[in-house]
Formats: C-alpha cells, structure tokens, sequence
C-alpha cells in the first residue's frame, strides 16, 4: 500500500488535541487513530502491538535471524493536529497531474496561491493532496504514521536484513506534552528518528530552546473622574510591559536562527490583564538573555509603581537537541544518504519550533528529525504530494534496513 492510501484513511479521524485539557491524552478522540494504528500494526506483523493508558501507540518489528546484535533504532510520529484550525470532517482534495498553479479550495472558494506558496511549483506533475479550505488536513503529522508503516510493510515484503525496529505514535505533541508519558526502557532504542518535518529532503537536529511566558497584572479600578495617582490600568500597563521587549524580535521578523518573543494571547481590562508569550532562541546563551529581558520588564515596571503590580511566570518547555546529536551525527550522514538513494537532495535546517525529538534526546535517546513531504502546517492551505510520501518512505526503510550506513 501506498503512503498516501494510508494517509487518505487516517486523515479523515478527528485527532485534534486539547491545549485546555491536563487528561492524557488531552483529547479522546486521538484513541480513535490509536485503535486503527494498533490493528493496522499487528495485521502487518508487528510485536505486541498496543496503546497504553497515555495514549501512546508502541510496536516492534523484530530483528531477521543473524541480525539480533544489531542496535536498535525507533521511529516516531505523532498522531494529534494542531488545535490552530479545525481538524474535524477533513476533506481531502486530490489533483492528479498537478499542472504547478494556483489551487481553489472548493469548500470556502479560497486560493492556494503560487505567489503565496512558490514552493508549489516544485510539485508540479505529481499527485497534490489539499484540504477543501474547511479544516487544516493533517499532513502534521499523519503523513510521517503513513510513511513508518508503509515502510515497515516494505520492509518485511522485501525479506532484506535488518536489526530491531521500534515503532512508537504519541499523542498531544501539538500541545507540548507528546513524551510526557514515553517509556524509553519499553520502547527499546538507543537511537530514534521523529518523521515530523517538512519538504523533501529536509532533515533536522536544531530546535529552538524554548519556554512559555505568563504575564499577570494586577491593576486598580478607580471612577476615571477621580483617579488621579490612584488608578493603575492593566491594560496599559500590559501595553508597556510588551514595549520593553525588543520590538523587532518578532516571529513575523525574523527566521533561521533568529529567535523571538512571540505574544500569542492577550486579555483583561483595568483591573487585570493577561499576556501570554512564547521565548524561542537557538542559543542558550541567548535564550538566558530573553528570559532576563522579560524579568527586567517585569522589574522596572514594579518599581514605578512602587508595589508588585506584574507578576511574571517563566516555564522552560524544551531544549535545543543539536547538543545530545551532536555526539551522534551518524545518524544525520546516514539520514543523509538514506534520502539521496530515496531520490530527495538531502539538506539541513535548523526548525524554528520544537519536535518529540527535543525531549526525548534530553531524555537520553538521541532523536533528529526527518522530512515528510509536507508544507503550510497547521492551517486551511496544508499541502502534500503523493510522491513525496512514497520517497520519504522509501527513506525510512532504507534506514530501518541499514541500507545507509
């Protein structure tokens, strides 16, 4: 079977997880994929195929006779969708012969435009899979399950050598907790790959060191006929507390390895206000010196006021993985090679985000990234080619056979 037939089938499963829920997994419906995922696995021959009390899918194909010595290697994806767009009644579109233009989405009649996505254009005659513009459609990251098991079955069907292969889908990775619940010793690797990025060839062990921000004031509400050296407004306050950050270091602004404070979330009136950040820098040291801005701001605003009116909680949420892969750039060269032979031009970028790879190389499983094929994550204007499924899979199996090395 084909990636894309897999992808067609589970992309039509409502996964979208819940960033407001502290259940594991946060959403129900991801024990949907999980099911199909564990009966899709032990039809194909795995190992004890399972989901676990977390939400988390695990399976193992079992090393060829001769082969047991071999060190084992995972594969990881993630089975949930951003909680950006809609992920429910996924429609997909499919344009055989793709002719390279401008692409109307027919549920909303909106424009996958060239001239927004130039990318596009490399996809010309192949087989293009969009939403219909209603919901987002879930290539993050249900075309990297598709391209693990279309190559373990490609693996067992060629009858080729190969060491134990670990299989594991989490749940929850678009809310930050996608290992939060990963068992390392019963999964079995030393080394893993997450299948979680974009276009062809792509391939990464650089994050972002990232942290969540909140940023709480408290104000004070007084009649504005008589609140002269009495009222304090939140809102306003919130306003100045944002002016003291770096105003070009914005995600809008910056790219590669420019990192950023990203307000996403903002409320409250004169008697209280919220803003919510994310910190994001590829350099420790760098990212320490975010962290230290927004303490700063939080200070001098505190001091004008004479009292603690900003009240500043800084959660770190991952780190940059380049220093647990660096010890083991075997695993990028034979990625590397894995994708030349699949027919991809491998190349290296750092990702401006995090993947499951971030933690779990902290946990001590060194796990770089590697390209699905995919473009426009987490919106209306999500796209992928057939054929860029069928190579990236290809490149899995090289790796689960140790073609590559």
């Amino acid at each position: 079977m084909r990636a894309c037939e897999r992808f067609l089938r589970y992309v039509r499963i409502h996964t979208t997880s819940d960033p407001a829920s502290c259940a594991a997994p946060s959403s129900a419906n991801q024990l949907d994929l999980a099911r199909v995922l564990v009966q899709e696995m032990a039809e194909l021959g795995l190992e004890n195929p399972h989901v676990d009390e977390f939400g988390v899918v695990y399976g193992w194909l079992p090393a060829t006779p001769g082969c047991e010595d071999r060190p084992a290697l995972g594969f990881i994806a993630h089975m949930d969708t951003s909680s950006d767009y809609s992920g429910k009644d996924v429609r997909p579109q499919i344009i055989e012969h793709y002719d390279g233009g401008d692409v109307v989405l027919a549920g909303t009649g909106d424009v996958l435009r060239v001239s927004d996505f130039p990318t596009l254009r490399a996809l010309a005659g192949m087989t293009l899979i969009t939403s219909d513009g209603t919901t987002l459609l879930g290539a993050d990251d249900k075309a990297g399950i598709a391209e693990i098991l279309t190559a373990v079955e490609a693996v067992i069907g060629s009858g080729r050598p190969h060491g134990r292969v670990c299989i594991a889908f989490t749940p929850d990775e678009e809310v930050g907790r996608g290992v939060a619940h990963f068992d390392l010793a019963k999964f079995g690797a030393p080394f893993a790959y997450t299948v979680d990025g974009g276009r062809e060839g792509e391939l990464a062990y650089e994050t972002f060191n990232a942290a969540s921000a909140k940023v709480e004031i408290d104000g004070v509400s007084v009649h504005p006929g008589s609140s002269k050296d009495t009222m304090i407004n939140a809102a306003l306050v919130a306003m100045a507390f944002n002016a003291l950050l770096p105003a070009g270091d914005i995600p809008r602004l910056t790219e590669g390895y420019e990192g950023f404070f990203h307000l996403h979330d903002m409320r409250g009136d004169v008697s209280h206000a919220v803003l919510e950040y994310i910190v994001r820098d590829h350099d420790r040291s760098a990212f320490a010196q975010r962290k230290q801005a927004m303490r700063h701001a939080a200070k001098v605003i505190n001091e004008r006021y004479g009292k603690e009116v900003v009240r500043l909680t800084i959660s770190d949420s991952y780190c940059n993985m380049a220093e647990y892969i660096a010890p083991h750039m075997e695993l990028i060269e034979n990625a590397r090679r894995a994708a030349k032979l699949a027919g991809m031009e491998p190349f290296v970028e750092p990702v401006r985000g995090g993947t499951d790879g971030c933690r779990l190389s902290e946990m001590g499983m060194p796990t770089p990234n590697l390209c699905t094929g995919g473009f426009a994550f987490h919106g209306r204007f999500e796209h992928i080619a057939a054929e860029s499924m069928d190579r990236c899979a290809k490149m899995v199996e090289l790796l689960m056979t140790g073609m590559a090395q």
